[in-house]
């Protein structure tokens, strides 16, 4: 093969190389060949003759030759319309809201530097997801909003009405006639400032606006179609996930955590399009670097396949007559930052600067306004169907696509590549109309129009050739682009009743509610009917979840199966690997394992086939964490459950600091879509995992959550209060709270006070042991109530304020914190192994004198007596806090200083 290096100083040379490395992969095949290559470049880098820029990057070029594009199978003269209108109705709809409510916001840059590259994708690679097709999966660039609003208007989803409505969601707004296909009607009255499931939930799929999710969930959306169609699920070979993602946002760190697992696995059904505009949202990505190279280094360095698309056709003249490379050497040699001055420079500027004297006569046929239209590569359709295709044709890799574009393209010099592009929200008619004449839409829009109030949208005839054409080609491509799909519930998925194993409790088997959560996922599993649709995932901690049995049995899904013996591969609960394994063990990464949750939480929308995932973590690392994606998750209305396990302040008590959580609960309730349970018995827990299963799976398809702490303090579990009916119990559970038992006296002249004191969480023994100490030592009846969820009591108390508000005339209603108050018309105490903020949170509608204890302040390592003890949550501060409560503090100082006398003593001896 003949070097065709312009830079090449000895083309013979390398042409005696090449003919020998042609030899070898013909004597030897590709892996021997391989394997010498690997050990030269080793050799080379030795002698300090290697780093990154050359053998991960490439010149700064297309790395499609132009010779070898394929036709372009569409009508280039039609789609520049079509563009064209979708870029103007994309900047009116911003500009209308903005002159209708001053700093409403929107964004105009970032559209239209993606607009062509969305549209090749939209008119022919994108497939929807009509008659039960699974079609792809694509996350848009969320500040690109306003052109998808833009092309659902021209497809006829939309009206003016809706886009008159873009971040108006209240329903206060005038924006004309609203139209009847609105997709925006469940929650919000308007158009989602960006792409937002939780509000417009039949149109987008994805939440993308939050820099470095979408990459993230992106690469496990891709990591979950593998895994779904590996276990006979749904066949997904036909789908493929496209990510459309900012340069400045690849500097995120999740947006390049998860790229080494899309390399590993091979997910050749993932695309990355990086819009490399090289402005972030202040200036440069790499003002003194280069950005597409970085990439290149980034993305190959991982593995992946990589394509640049840098220049546009106008280009491949220039560089075909640069006979001695020299045209190359400026382009390799010139920054970003210089490139967005030129983009901002008029055609002499170029023509001087760029070109120069060496170079003139390259561009010597070119007038000035012509070298200033000198496209980038992401503008030219021809270019960026050549990498899509071509990326939908490689095997065995994922793909990054890194497009080169002008941030504002087509907007006019004052916002083209201007460091403040991002926050442009208005233009003046002038500006109007310059952008009009340069689409070519005068025959849509006069002058006086323009310079009017409000710029008009523009949609031509259904029957015109563009709308007939762009409708076309989603028909061909089965349907509509962004849609969400909306099932109805599957029968067979109703819970399997969960209660029955623990109506007994452990007796004297010591038991933690992690280990019960085990032992119900296990069962869930094994479950004839829903069985194959229970997905666990941890990140890298499932023995200490309780999930070692499951790893022999239900298999750690690994895309090429287990090709290694492995240490423990003569005992029963063995380290399994299989290409059809349940169990999603995703390393050490919440992020990650949280990314995987959400694809697997929205399978019923994303493919018609609902899965029910159980993410276990370390509750200390899950919502102070990962918060954001969990964020994301209520956003894009995923459903399953959220174990915090090793949960609460003490019970962890070695760990420390960094390891014990007494917050997260707290932390939850910032979470519309999250719904919290703080169980402290087996059969609470049975009975929330069924009922969750029955109110995101059932009929009622509630895109909620539940987020379930348990913990690794293990006790005797309890069989189920005999004075509760088991519906009565149940529905008393799910409220948040019900009475568990009480200490009564039988010799009435013995009673000296009454008590109800609230526990959750492993407190709840804690508690009992206190409320026994009460009676038998100060004869103070007490009432034990099991809190399972300070959360779930406030919302319904917030609902019942906001009913009685609102409904005047009606009968007032009691909530269900009021009404158990009732029940118990004596003090309360509630006690948390969380801050005492929690429980704090019920005071208001609490009428009788009510104390907390809880775990305020850092962790600690040490035993949990200690630490309760640290703490005030032990029995003995129960106590003494109770007594208080009763007014009897003679008693409380007593035990008090002779509970202090003790410990101080018990320190004496260890030293």
């Amino acid at each position: 093969m003949d070097s065709k290096d312009k830079f090449d100083l000895d083309p013979s040379l390398s042409n005696e190389w090449n003919e020998s490395l042609e030899e070898l992969l013909k004597s030897y095949g590709p892996e021997r060949t391989r394997d010498f290559l690997r050990n030269f470049f080793g050799y080379a880098d030795s002698l300090g003759l290697t780093d990154n820029s050359n053998i991960l990057t490439t010149r700064y070029r297309n790395t499609i030759p132009a010779a070898d594009e394929p036709s372009y199978p569409g009508s280039l003269e039609i789609e520049k319309k079509i563009r064209a209108l979708l870029r103007w109705n994309a900047v009116a709809m911003v500009i209308r809201g903005n002159k209708r409510v001053d700093g409403l916001g929107g964004h105009l840059a970032t559209y239209a530097s993606a607009a062509t590259l969305m549209e090749v994708g939209f008119n022919h690679f994108f497939k929807g997801s009509e008659n039960g097709q699974s079609g792809d999966q694509v996350f848009f660039q969320g500040h690109a909003s306003p052109g998808i609003y833009a092309r659902a208007y021209l497809e006829g989803r939309l009206t003016e009405g809706d886009l008159d409505c873009f971040r108006r969601e209240t329903g206060s707004a005038l924006g004309g006639d609203r139209g009847v296909n609105n997709i925006s009607s469940d929650m919000s009255q308007g158009l989602s400032s960006y792409p937002h499931p939780r509000l417009m939930p039949e149109f987008w799929q994805f939440p993308t606006v939050s820099m470095g999710l979408g990459p993230l969930m992106a690469i496990h959306q891709a990591h979950i179609n593998r895994y779904v169609s590996q276990r006979g699920i749904k066949d997904l070979s036909d789908s493929r996930v496209w990510a459309f993602v900012g340069d400045g946002e690849m500097d995120e760190p999740e947006s390049s955590a998860a790229l080494g697992l899309a390399a590993r696995e091979g997910l050749d059904n993932l695309i990355f399009v990086v819009n490399c505009n090289l402005q972030r949202l202040d200036g440069p990505v790499r003002g003194n670097g280069k950005v597409i190279q970085d990439f290149e280094q980034l993305f190959k360095g991982s593995g992946w396949n990589v394509i640049k698309v840098i220049w546009g056709g106008s280009w491949d003249q220039l560089l075909e007559a640069d006979q001695n490379g020299l045209l190359q050497v400026k382009m390799d040699q010139t920054l970003d930052g210089q490139y967005q001055f030129y983009a901002t420079s008029s055609g002499d500027v170029i023509r001087s600067e760029f070109f120069g004297s060496e170079l003139s006569h390259l561009v010597s046929h070119l007038s000035d306004p012509q070298l200033a239209r000198l496209e980038r590569g992401g503008h030219d359709v021809n270019k960026i169907y050549a990498a899509f295709k071509k990326a939908v044709e490689t095997s065995g890799k994922p793909t990054a696509i890194l497009a080169k574009t002008v941030k504002g393209w087509d907007l006019g010099q004052g916002i083209e590549a201007r460091n403040a592009a991002h926050a442009v929200k208005q233009m003046k008619a002038k500006d109007l109309i310059e952008l009009r004449d340069r689409l070519g839409l005068q025959q849509y829009v006069s002058n006086e129009e323009l310079e009017g109030d409000l710029p008009p949208y523009i949609r031509p005839d259904p029957n015109s050739p563009e709308i007939s054409y762009l409708l076309k080609h989603r028909h061909d491509l089965n349907g509509f682009i962004p849609r969400r799909n909306v099932l109805k519930p599957k029968p067979e998925l109703s819970s399997p009743s969960l209660l029955p194993d623990f109506v007994e409790g452990s007796k004297s088997q010591l038991v933690s509610t992690t280990g019960v959560m085990a032992r119900i996922i296990r069962n869930l599993a094994r479950d004839q009917k829903i069985g194959k649709r229970i997905v666990p995932i941890v990140p890298d901690e499932g023995r200490s979840f309780g999930l070692e049995s499951l790893f022999s049995e239900i298999g750690i899904y690994a895309p090429f199966g287990q090709h290694y013996i492995p240490v423990d591969a003569d005992l029963i609960l063995k380290y399994r690997e299989s290409s059809t394994g349940q169990i999603l063990e995703e390393g050490i990464t919440e992020a990650g394992a949280m990314a995987s949750f959400i694809a697997a939480s929205t399978a019923c929308a994303t493919f018609g086939e609902p899965i029910i995932p159980f993410f276990m973590f370390y509750s200390m690392f899950g919502f102070q964490r990962i918060g954001d994606l969990i964020w994301a998750l209520g956003d894009i209305r995923g459903k399953g459950f959220l174990v915090g396990t090793t949960a609460g302040r003490t019970t962890y008590s070695g760990e420390g600091l960094q390891h014990e959580d007494g917050h997260s609960h707290l932390t939850a309730l910032s979470y519309p879509a999250i719904v919290s349970y703080d169980p402290s018995f087996a059969y609470e827990l049975a009975i929330i995992v069924e009922h969750g299963i029955k109110d995101m799976y059932g009929p009622n398809q509630r895109d909620v959550s539940y987020y379930i702490t348990t913990y690794n303090e293990a006790y005797p579990m309890p069989k189920i209060p005999e004075h509760l009916q088991i519906d009565e119990l149940k529905r008393d559970v799910i409220s948040g709270i019900y009475k568990y038992s009480e200490n009564k006296n039988e010799e009435q002249d013995q009673i000296s006070g009454k008590i109800a004191i609230w526990f959750s969480g492993p407190l709840g023994p804690v508690a009992i042991r206190a409320g026994e100490i009460l009676l038998n030592n100060y004869g103070i009846e007490s009432e034990m109530w099991s809190l399972t969820s300070v959360n779930q009591l406030r919302q319904n108390a917030l609902e019942a304020d906001l009913a009685n508000c609102t409904n005047s005339g009606r009968p007032q209603k009691i909530s269900r914190i009021e009404e158990v108050c009732e029940i118990i018309k004596s003090p309360i105490l509630a006690v948390t192994d969380y801050v005492r903020a929690l429980p704090d949170l019920l005071t208001p509608w609490i009428n009788y004198p009510y104390i907390t204890l809880g775990t305020d302040g850092f962790g600690l390592s040490d035993s949990r007596p200690d630490l309760r003890a640290y703490f005030h949550i032990d029995e003995i501060s129960i106590v003494i806090a109770a007594l208080r409560l009763l007014k009897r503090d003679e008693e409380a100082e007593s035990l008090f200083q002779s509970r202090s006398d003790e410990l101080q003593q018990i320190g004496t001896e260890l030293i």
